[in-house]
């Protein structure tokens, strides 16, 4: 075997430092290891956090560490809350999602067990190393002190209990029947007491004996400010039961005890203060709002050498609310939870609605006695181990009830279905009975018994596990987290999507996943069950002939509210060309509460979606995890496993057909019934809608009371009347939703909308979202089949203009683009599966009143208030009466809410606004800018902000008093437009101007030419201090970091969110090389999500890696306004981020789906309002600088916002409009007639702007600003920040409503303790020591940079070093460019390294690791050499290891690695030219790859090359099963016969060799002949004609007539 080369002289220099197994590993007394953002840079911050606790000592009240929402319960909000606490306690309660996105959290977490099943205390003493480890996997509050929670969990230590229990006199513990709770009681004394006594009484009417209380010893001085302010007095309790002899049964006892004790402690004042972290006979946690190196300080039981237990799950908590609360610390009672449950709305109203059905001999009859089942104010982990609890304690093993809540991703799974079709069966069966909860998590758990750990079915959580010689096994959110005998590990792996290891601590026994399923699955013949009883619904045909008359066609669609727009633009669209219709330009007409034009119902709803806390999905690339599956029928009761439960339907989509709904109808089984939806208004329209809802609820109650299974709720009618409208069929739906769940009834029935009032996917979406399985659009299908058959259709058909469709064709292309857009809407807030999306409520409310939430939307989130249902009435009627009116015209009427028009609808951006604008920057005249404003103070309320006005309580003073022009524009930015969205021309223009003021510009995904990184000399101030823009990355695009002194990551916005841009454009500029090359074949240029921010703490580790890089750039975290967006904000802030940007749903945007532009995100006034006094409750405001964009036309606006917090204020769509845009609306099409948003070379010859128009424009904006801020007498705009106390409400007559309420804008919670100005100058927040300065400190290596020498070095690294090599390569970088750097660099590292290692490498750096890595290796490498390899002396097979964790290589651009081991998922994730050798990886391998090769020298998971562009892959395929694991849509498979691809193939494998020493590449270059058969070439299209994928290269060459040189 040839042995590992290596650059290393034979007595190489050792940078010494401290190891782990030493005291002084803890960060504590050692922050050189701990770069954490928020707790580890205290040096740079002790005089801040010094300032906030004297703050605190001077008299904060408690108050202000309550939770984050309670800046929710002003106005509307308030109400909300007061009607709930009226209503009778015993009727369930819907889940609020206020109370929902107040909590939001993600992890480090990990076990320890001893297979042996030995108590020791060194298993203790190692969980509480490895989790001082874990510490930058978790946050801390705004003292730098409070840990948002550690935790660990262990079997009861009753050695040292029984020690106890003698010294206070007492008989010794009997372990076998004795229960101990770990109880967080109330500080105060009396209460204290009281809860006690109560506790106690439970206890003894019970039958339990109390055997006594132990105060638990703690070292309180050690906690920080804010957790001691909420610190509990933490006591346990034994007791012993007596009554039970079976382990279970007692168990089941303290479980009623621990319910009983939730609901005798309800009613009492002090109720929030008692929390049992745990009550058992075999487990017990302890836990706080610690940070993880302090836990073991705090508890003293732990540093007890009595304290032993065979296993220990040990948890640090990040929690994007800071709001001190030690009952959220983690582990729960059963499970340690990293990541985020996306559903968790959806599953509390299903676990709600359960309630009634629950039962199980094992309770004997005292079901009613453990209900409540979940609780809305618990976090998602809290409540997703509750149900797991419920499972476990009715008789289901931890692995089982884990494998019901949290199911992988078992459809088309190659190796399940063929070889495991019984886990398949057990799936299926429970995919009927209870919805997934569904998000990124790895799941650790145990009872005592078993120890167990299992990961989501996206695998979105880092989980690797370890086992030694000695029978311990170790899993952990990242390796290295243990000082570890590398020769002593047998056994190292990780978890992959939807894996599962348990260990069975009495049996002494690991089991990996398909062993534990397999064992789980065989239980009952699920199989036979359902051949048995599920019914699979089949496709029924489309109707191939129309079913009305053209009139009457048009009569519904005047009914129901449709436009001409809605049928042109999105209906015909998706019946023609089977997709979403996109458009352009953002959404700036009016919210549908504030418009003067009447509004179906959905228009009120905004959707939800992921924001850094979680990902969203890719529902192009991974749509294998994604399923539109949905089951109708009865749920029967979860707890008893029979035949009965599989008696359901599924169907293939919630998109349902007239054939389809038909053969629902006719199932008998169901016993379906149709439901009706009209409401009478012959005694008069007020009250009427109410009536008619109470009516349907009480026949839906009946229906269901009398077996019916399918409610169908159906407007359909053999003839309109004028005086019978239609109700809403969302708020039919809601209602009957609602009631259902209330009267414990919701199970027993499925809910189907028949409907005309849906054809778009956001309708679709609200309906399923509030509780339809499926909806028949009939009116919609209809109009398909109209369309087609209209001579218009058939003529551009017969010309081919258009492409051919059939009738049937065209409603199959109209379905098929619902499906794709539902699964988008999905995807967007990271759900997987349409079940856990129904019911799931992931929307917000913009302006409908409590009342109508209430009855058919409880729980979701209304701030502003808004419509009743009487006034909803109205406007439904207004659309109604067209129906009838001799006076309507005999076509649809176009509203205007998509394209302006005359006489529709008010755009914000409309031709007069953009033609005032214009001449007034183009003349440079003040005359022509008043009357601009004046014609903005004119227009129509439009925004939220239109309902406020300034007040002051000042005298004015003279303008030459207020700051500058030239001083406020500084704020200004302009916003992330990418070059490719926009021409050169225009892109170039703004950045120029954005210089000359001194302002910011953002350069867009789409990055920029790097001739602009340097001053053009014929312009003045001709390089801007552009943004760069994260989301470029995925193009490789890191050189730029290094000039600049800010950083955009643009993580999700929900309008831009999928943004598709279908144009494939090639932008070539004349006398330029090429800026943006796209092939004609590839239709999509943004990728959805970020494929490296998986979570929160991911989000903390992506802005600690550009802070590694150049630790002189402010780096700007982009979020959407949305309610919860506050507590995302605060978890942001405590990632490092430098800038909080909040931008408005109203934002324009490139080519976007008309749905994506309408229907996502929330107005920025309310989110930038939740976000700035979120952060001030949480003593964080001054941590960042806010910035708000969306909709931004002029001074008043810029006022509007400070006084709503904002620091900095970014002009979108306005900017293009000052340098030429007139508002054309067709970005998408390429064809913009001035050349702002187009790439023909024709179109942008006309570009009219100039950088001078847009430096006037802003000079106008800043001055409008000073001549007010002069009128309310104050002299800054630092004196108007955060102000809201001059904003009022003004008075203004809606069409719609009185009721709407703004006093949540006007909401205060104090002001930030510094200015504007201070927070904006502060220092770049900095990572802290890291391992990079120690390195760069050391004379040789500054000698080598400096001079360009080559220089050896060996150092030690740990887990806690991370983006180890980012700020080296950022020091050459930013000297010597890309390429420039001709000596080299050959450092040996030895050890476990941190995330993101060796990011950003260079060429002329050749790292190399000894040991293994964690996640993001190789992230940004742009050059150098990478070798990975484990030690010498291994105990295991390293070609069978994981030695790299997921999401390596994302976005390389150079470079060469090698890795001796396995890599994780998502390898080579976008890489654009690195050349990678890896002997095996997980999922997704290869994704969106663009150039570069990959070598895979063994098995693979799913899904490989999924949009794959460029670069070629060679993958051995042993067993013959890589073929079903490719995503063949975009590339081919082929053997490798090309000479030259056998030569790069053999080339990089006898590297690999050289530099690894694999025995794996060895064994294939021996054996040459026979192995090279048995690879495969992964070809896209690009490069099917190179030589490497084309045997027959040589021979077309020749054809052509060139040579091989020149091709």
């Amino acid at each position: 075997m040839a042995s590992p080369s290596n650059h290393l002289p034979a007595t190489p220099k050792i940078l010494l430092r401290s190891s782990p197994s030493n005291p002084i590993f803890l960060a504590s007394n050692r922050s050189l290891f701990f770069g954490d953002a928020s707790c580890l840079s205290r040096r740079r911050r002790r005089h801040r956090s010094a300032a906030l606790r004297g703050v605190g000592a001077s008299g904060w009240s408690s108050a202000s560490v309550k939770a984050v929402l309670d800046v929710d319960r002003q106005g509307a909000a308030l109400r909300a809350s007061v009607v709930k606490q009226h209503r009778p306690d015993d009727r369930p309660k819907v889940a609020s999602l206020s109370d929902i996105i107040s909590e939001r959290g993600a992890c480090g977490v990990g076990f320890i067990a001893n297979l042996k099943n030995e108590p020791s205390h060194k298993i203790v003493k190692d969980a509480l190393t490895a989790l001082g480890c874990m510490e930058h996997r978790g946050g801390c509050g705004a003292d730098n002190d409070s840990g948002d929670g550690a935790g660990v969990m262990t079997s009861v230590p009753w050695q040292l209990y029984d020690n106890w229990a003698v010294k206070q006199g007492l008989a010794s513990l009997d372990t076998s029947k004795t229960g101990v709770g770990m109880v967080f009681l109330p500080k105060d004394e009396k209460f204290m007491k009281e809860a006690k006594s109560v506790i106690s009484k439970v206890f003894l009417k019970e039958g339990l004996e109390v055997i006594g209380w132990r105060p638990v010893p703690v070292n309180s001085s050690i906690v920080g400010y804010y957790a001691k302010e909420a610190m509990p007095s933490i006591q346990q309790v034994f007791v012993k039961v007596s009554k039970e002899e079976n382990a279970d049964d007692i168990e089941r006892e303290l479980y009623i005890c621990r319910k009983l004790i939730e609901r005798a402690t309800k009613s009492e004042e002090w109720k929030d203060d008692v929390y049992f972290c745990s009550l058992s006979n075999k487990t017990i946690v302890y836990k706080g709002m610690l940070r993880s190196e302090v836990l073991g300080q705090f508890y003293l039981d732990l540093q007890n050498e009595l304290y032993e237990s065979p296993f220990a799950i040990y948890h640090r908590r990040y929690s994007t609310n800071t709001s001190p609360r030690w009952p959220l610390a983690q582990p729960m009672r059963l499970l340690g939870h990293n990541g985020e449950i996306n559903t968790i709305q959806g599953n509390l109203n299903w676990m709600q609605s359960r309630e009634a059905t629950l039962k199980s001999p094992v309770w004997r009859g005292r079901e009613n006695e453990i209900r409540p089942f979940g609780n809305p104010k618990a976090s998602d982990s809290a409540n997703l181990d509750s149900a797991a609890e419920l499972l476990l304690r009715s008789g289901r093993s931890p692995a089982e009830a884990l494998m019901v809540l949290v199911p992988e991703a078992y459809k088309n799974h190659p190796t399940l279905m063929i070889k495991y079709p019984e886990v398949v069966d057990f799936y299926d069966y429970y995919k009927g009975q209870m919805e997934a909860w569904d998000g990124p998590a790895l799941l650790l758990f145990s009872d005592g018994r078993t120890v167990g750990a299992c990961l989501d079915r996206n695998g979105l959580r880092p989980a690797r596990y370890w086992r030694t010689v000695d029978d311990i096994v170790y899993v952990a959110s990242e390796v290295g987290v243990l000082p570890m005998d590398e020769s002593k590990i047998i056994m190292k792996g990780r978890l992959g999507p939807g894996m599962m290891i348990t260990v069975d601590l009495q049996s002494g026994q690991v089991y990996e996943n398909t062993d534990v399923k397999k064992s789980v699955a065989s239980a009952y013949p699920y199989g036979n069950w359902l051949r048995e009883n599920m019914r699979n619904m089949k496709p029924g045909n489309f109707l191939s002939s129309v079913v009305m008359d053209n009139e009457t066609t048009l009569r519904h669609q005047q009914a129901f509210g449709y436009s001409s727009e809605d049928v042109q633009m999105v209906i015909e669209t998706m019946a023609s060309q089977g997709k979403e219709p996109t458009f352009c330009m953002g959404d700036d007409i009016p919210l549908a509460v504030i418009s003067r034009k009447p509004h179906m119902l959905y228009d009120y709803f905004k959707q939800r979606f992921a924001q850094v806390t979680n990902p969203a999905i890719d529902p192009l690339r991974e749509g294998l995890v994604m399923s539109l599956e949905v089951n109708i029928g009865k749920r029967r009761n979860i707890l008893e496993v029979g035949p009965e439960n599989a008696s359901q339907v599924i169907l293939s989509s919630p998109v349902l057909n007239e054939g389809e709904l038909d053969s629902l109808m006719k199932d008998p089984n169901l016993q379906a019934q149709i439901l009706s939806t009209y409401f009478d208004i012959r005694k008069g329209l007020d009250g009427s809608l109410e009536k008619a809802l109470q009516r349907l609820c009480e026949a839906a109650d009946e229906a269901v009371r009398d077996g019916c299974q399918l409610l169908v709720l159906s407007d359909r009618s053999e003839e309109l009347e004028p005086t019978r409208p239609a109700i809403p069929v969302l708020l039919a739906v809601g209602a009957v939703h609602q009631h259902l769940i209330q009267n414990g009834l919701r199970m027993s029935a499925s809910i189907v909308a028949d409907t005309a009032q849906c054809f778009s996917t956001h309708h679709f979406a609200c309906l399923i979202g509030y509780g339809a399985s499926a909806v028949c659009p009939y009116l919609a299908l209809e109009t398909c089949r109209q369309w087609r058959l209209s001579t218009k259709a058939v003529s551009l058909m017969r010309t081919g203009k258009m492409p051919t469709v059939t009738i049937e064709q065209a409603q199959r292309n109209f379905c098929k683009a619902v499906k794709s857009g539902l699964l988008k809407i999905l995807s967007k807030m990271g759900i997987s599966l349409l079940s856990s999306y129904c019911g799931a409520q992931i929307f917000e409310i913009y302006g409908l009143g409590q009342e109508i939430v209430d009855v058919a939307f409880c729980g979701s989130v209304s701030k502003i208030g808004g419509l009743t249902l009487d006034e909803l009435a109205r406007e439904t009627l207004s659309f109604w009466v067209k129906a009838f009116s001799e006076d309507t015209a005999k076509r649809l009427e176009n509203f205007g809410f998509i394209q302006f028009r005359p006489g529709g609808e008010y755009h914000g951006n409309n031709p007069e606004m953009s033609k005032l604008l214009h001449k007034a920057v183009r003349q440079k005249s003040e005359n022509a800018y008043s009357i601009y404003q004046q014609h903005l103070a004119n227009r129509p309320v439009n925004v939220l902000r239109d309902l406020l006005e300034l007040k002051s309580d000042r005298a004015p003073i003279p303008i030459g008093k207020v700051e500058s022009a030239v001083s406020i524009v500084k704020r200004f930015c302009t916003g992330g437009m990418s070059l490719g969205a926009i021409s050169r021309e225009t892109h170039e223009a703004i950045a120029i101007a954005m210089n000359r003021l001194g302002g910011k510009s953002n350069s867009g995904e789409g990055g920029e030419d790097p001739v602009r990184w340097s001053p053009l000399t014929d312009v003045l101030m001709g390089n801007s201090p552009t943004i760069p823009h994260l989301k470029v990355f995925k193009w490789g695009y890191r050189h730029k970091l290094l000039q600049d002194d800010w950083c955009h990551s643009y993580i999700f916005t929900g309008i831009k969110l999928h943004k598709v841009q279908n144009l494939v454009r090639e932008a070539s500029y004349l006398g330029r090389k090429l800026v943006l090359i796209l092939l004609a074949w590839v239709p999509l240029i943004s990728p959805p999500p970020h494929h490296d921010i998986y979570s929160i703490e991911d989000l903390a580790q992506l802005i600690y890696d550009l802070h590694q890089v150049n630790p002189k750039a402010k780096v700007s975290v982009k979020l959407v306004a949305e309610a919860g967006i506050g507590t995302v904000a605060s978890g942001v802030a405590k990632g490092n981020a430098d800038i909080i940007q909040i931008s408005g749903h109203d934002g324009g945007t490139g080519a976007s789906p008309i749905s994506s532009i309408k229907h996502a995100g929330g107005p920025w006034e309310l989110g930038l309002t939740e976000t700035h006094q979120t952060l001030i409750q949480n003593g964080l405001r001054e941590r960042v600088i806010l910035r708000v964009d969306g909709g931004f036309k002029s001074g008043i606006d810029v006022l509007m916002a400070a006084a709503m917090g904002a620091d900095e204020y970014g002009f979108g769509s306005v900017a293009m409009i000052a340098t030429g845009c007139v508002m054309a609306r067709i970005c998408h099409t390429n064809n913009c007639p001035v050349g702002v948003a187009s790439q023909r070379e024709e179109l942008r010859a006309r570009f009219p702007g100039v950088p001078g128009d847009l430096v006037n424009y802003f000079l106008y904006v800043a001055e409008e600003v000073r001549g007010v801020l002069a009128q309310l007498g104050y002299e800054k705009l630092d004196d108007i920040i955060g102000r809201t106390d001059l904003l009022k409400p003004r008075h203004i007559s809606l069409t719609k409503t009185q009721h709407l309420d703004p006093s949540y804008l006007l909401s205060n919670v104090g002001l930030p303790k510094w200015s504007s100005t201070e927070i904006r100058n502060q220092d770049v927040h900095t990572n802290g020591p890291i391992l990079d300065e120690i390195i760069l400190s050391d004379p040789e290596i500054s000698n080598a940079i400096e001079n360009e020498k080559e220089v050896n070095k060996t150092v030690k690294i740990y887990n806690v070093d991370r983006a180890v090599c980012g700020r080296i390569a950022g020091v050459i970088a930013k000297k010597y460019g890309d390429v420039g750097f001709a000596g080299q660099l050959n450092l040996t590292f030895i050890g476990s390294a941190g995330q993101s290692f060796a990011c950003f490498l260079t060429p002329g750096m050749n790292i190399r690791l000894v040991g293994e890595a964690n996640d993001y290796v190789g992230k940004g490498m742009a050059g150098g050499e990478l070798v990975v390899t484990p030690v010498d002396d291994t105990g295991f097979c390293p070609e069978d290891a994981t030695i790299v964790g997921n999401t390596c290589l994302y976005g390389a651009t150079g470079g060469q690695i090698f890795v001796r081991g396995k890599a994780g998922e998502r390898f080579a994730v976008r890489n654009s030219l690195v050349e990678a050798v890896v002997e095996g990886t997980g999922d997704h391998c290869c994704e969106y790859m663009t150039g570069g090769c990959v070598v895979v020298l063994g098995k693979v998971g799913r899904n490989v090359a999924a949009g794959m562009t460029g670069g070629l892959a060679y993958i051995l395929d042993e067993d013959d099963t890589l073929i079903p694991k490719v995503n063949k849509e975009i590339v081919k498979i082929q053997r490798v016969n090309a000479p030259a691809g056998q030569m790069q193939l053999k080339s990089l494998i006898e590297a690999h060799v050289e530099k690894t020493g694999s025995s794996t590449g060895a064994a294939i270059l021996r054996e040459w002949e026979v192995y090279l058969p048995l690879f495969w070439q992964i070809v896209p299209p690009s490069e099917e004609d190179t030589p490497e994928a084309c045997a027959e290269f040589e021979r077309i060459v020749a054809k052509r007539g060139m040579t091989l040189q020149s091709a």
